[in-house]
């Protein structure tokens, strides 16, 4: 990222997870509130597994921050693993531990296990699935969080909702317009499976249940997006700075994700250009906020060009089912390369709704960052004053 910076660390089991993120400006209001807001929402959604139950996860702000107001310098987050306390000897870093819990040796097909043993030379997988753990990504929901909360103070919205689990589907398109977006967002927000839809709400829960009495897992479909976003965010000059570009990188960065489409992404390939470019219309108003070029569809989902065009901003993004599985497929000890199953590890059924939400830290951390790129300062009030003047010359276009 080009002004933006940020690194998460910890392991899933280990004492705690660090997360430090460089480049917030001064000036902007921040809590840990805020962060734990977001932490909740992670950790909720039908089909979560057992170590939901044990973590009330709390991001604790270590630098960076003072009587509420950033500083400029880089804020540290840590948010400690209360899981540890039966891990210490299993997870610690001294020698004098070594071999205090036996190897994992088996490795689970779809997960990081195999290829990181082999690549990073060990004969314990644990040292492999304690970092792919889908457990780093309370780190990104943490530091999204601080995004979101910049974000928001120039009036732009970062939402989800969850359209498909397994075979349970949310079948209207994604809207067009913000207002019915923040309307699906508010729905999703009272669902056990974060769907906006009661009907839809019901039949995954359904097929929840049947993958928890099959010993299954299932995945599904999620939608994230933005709203009030200026014109211009991202550039069309160099590969890298395409925002498209950067938003694809950021979700399937996601652990499991495994496909992301921007708008009407892959339907726009079978359709005519006359059915899916959205058509451009020009407005006067009085009123400060409204921008004078506007669209009726959002088949581009906002972008275009690389840069966003003043529509939402929408993404589907389609996250496999969980590879962890009670009941294990087939697999080859690393040892002995023996056929046997792959290991268990404790693990969710379904975590789509979460994974929803880590999308939101994402989407919020690639889009402050193109907004700083944009309207950079050192300071809050000198980014306000370099946003009103392009909106100000918008208007004037």
């Amino acid at each position: 990222m080009a002004n933006l910076r940020f690194l998460t660390a910890g392991e899933s089991h280990g004492k705690a997870l660090a997360g430090i993120i460089d480049g917030i400006p001064s000036g902007f209001s921040l809590s840990a509130d805020d962060i734990d807001r977001d932490l909740k929402r992670r950790q909720g959604g039908y089909g979560r597994g057992g170590r939901m139950k044990i973590e009330t996860d709390h991001g604790e702000i270590i630098s960076g921050v003072r009587w509420g107001k950033t500083l400029g310098s880089p804020i540290a987050i840590q948010i400690i693993n209360k899981d540890w306390d039966n891990w210490q000897q299993g997870m610690s870093e001294s020698e004098t531990d070594e071999l205090s819990i036996p190897p994992v040796i088996k490795p689970r097909p779809g997960h990081a296990d195999l290829a990181g043993a082999v690549k990073y030379n060990t004969k314990d997988i644990r040292n492999i699935l304690e970092r792919s753990s889908a457990r780093e990504t309370a780190m990104r929901v943490a530091l999204g969080a601080i995004a979101k909360k910049i974000l928001s103070e120039f009036g732009i919205t970062i939402g989800s909702y969850v359209c498909r689990i397994g075979s349970a589907r949310y079948n209207k398109p994604v809207p067009s317009l913000e207002k019915e977006l923040l309307t699906l967002f508010s729905l999703a927000e009272k669902s056990p499976v974060r769907c906006p839809d009661s009907i839809a709400t019901g039949k995954m829960v359904a097929c929840i249940n049947r993958a928890i009495r099959n010993n299954h897992s299932l995945g599904g479909l999620f939608v994230v997006f933005a709203t009030g976003l200026p014109m211009g965010l991202g550039s069309h000059v160099q590969w890298d700075r395409k925002l498209d570009g950067q938003l694809a990188q950021a979700i399937m960065s996601i652990q499991a994700i495994k496909g992301v489409e921007i708008g009407s992404g892959f339907a726009m390939a079978s359709r005519p250009g006359s059915e899916v470019m959205d058509e451009i219309y020009y407005r006067k108003s009085s009123d400060p906020e409204v921008m004078p070029f506007f669209r009726r569809t959002n088949h581009a989902g906002g972008i275009e060009g690389g840069m966003t065009n003043g529509m939402p901003l929408t993404l589907t993004a389609a996250m496999k089912p969980i590879p962890t599985l009670r009941k294990p497929l087939a697999s080859v000890d690393i040892i002995t390369k023996r056929a046997l199953s792959a290991a268990y590890e404790r693990s969710d059924v379904c975590a789509v709704a979460a994974a929803a939400v880590v999308g939101e830290a994402m989407l919020a951390l690639t889009i402050v960052n193109a907004f700083f790129d944009k309207f950079g300062g050192d300071s809050k009030r000198e980014i306000v004053s370099n946003y009103k003047s392009y909106k100000a010359r918008i208007r004037r276009y």
